[in-house]
C-alpha cells in the first residue's frame, strides 16, 4: 500500500508541474495549508479521495490518471463487477471502491465505500471538496454530520448536499455501513 501511495503522489507531482502550478497554489485550490500538501505530494500520507478528486479536476485529468497512471478507454459504457472497483483507501475511516474508473470524461466520480463503526465518544473527521455528492445506504446505519447538523440514515436512505461545507459520515449500531457515494 505505501508504494502504491508514493506512485499516486508521484503522479501528482509530475502533473502539476507540467501544468506548470507550483504546490502553493495547489493547496490553495484545494482550500488546505500548503504543509500538508506537500506531504501528500511527497508520498508520507495517504491522500484523501475528495483532495484527489480537487486535484484531477484542477490538474483536467480523469481521477484516473493519478490513480492508476492512465487513461480510461471507455467511451459508451464500462462495467464494474461486484467487488471489482478501483481499491482506493485514502483515509483510514473509509474504505473507497472507484465504480467507473475506466469511463472517459466522467461528469461525477461513483465509489462504494465502507465505513466501520467508531468508539463512543469518538471525533468524526470533517473534509470538504468542491463540487456536491449524493449519498444512498446500501447496509448499516449511516450518521452524516454536515453544517452543525447530525443526519441519521438507514439502509435504503440517501442524502444529497453541497460538499464544499465540512461533512463526515460514521457507522453507527456497532455494525459497519455501506454506501454509495457520487461525487460530481
Amino acid at each position: 500500500m505505501q508504494e502504491e501511495i508514493k506512485e499516486i503522489a508521484s503522479r501528482v507531482k509530475e502533473l502539476r508541474e507540467i501544468s506548470d502550478i507550483t504546490a502553493d497554489e495547489m493547496a490553495g485550490r484545494l482550500n488546505i495549508d500548503t504543509g500538508t500538501y506537500q506531504i501528500y505530494e511527497a508520498g508520507e500520507a495517504d491522500i484523501p479521495a475528495s483532495i484527489l478528486y480537487g486535484i484531477s479536476n484542477e490538474l483536467k485529468v480523469d481521477m484516473a490518471v493519478l490513480l492508476k497512471g492512465e487513461d480510461p478507454r471507455m467511451h459508451v459504457f464500462t462495467v464494474t463487477r461486484k467487488d471489482k472497483g478501483i481499491s482506493v483507501e485514502r483515509r483510514k475511516e473509509y474504505k473507497y471502491q472507484n465504480l467507473a474508473a475506466n469511463f472517459v470524461h466522467k461528469k461525477a466520480e461513483p465509489f462504494v465505500v465502507k465505513v466501520e463503526p467508531k468508539q463512543e465518544g469518538t471525533k468524526i473527521s470533517m473534509n470538504s471538496h468542491p463540487g456536491q455528492e449524493f449519498d444512498f445506504v446500501l447496509e448499516g446505519t449511516l450518521k452524516v454530520v454536515i453544517h452543525n447538523n447530525e443526519i441519521v440514515l438507514e439502509e435504503g436512505d440517501s442524502i444529497f448536499f453541497d460538499s464544499n461545507y465540512p461533512h463526515g459520515m460514521a457507522a453507527v449500531g456497532g455494525k459497519s455501513a455501506k454506501f454509495l457515494a457520487i461525487i460530481m
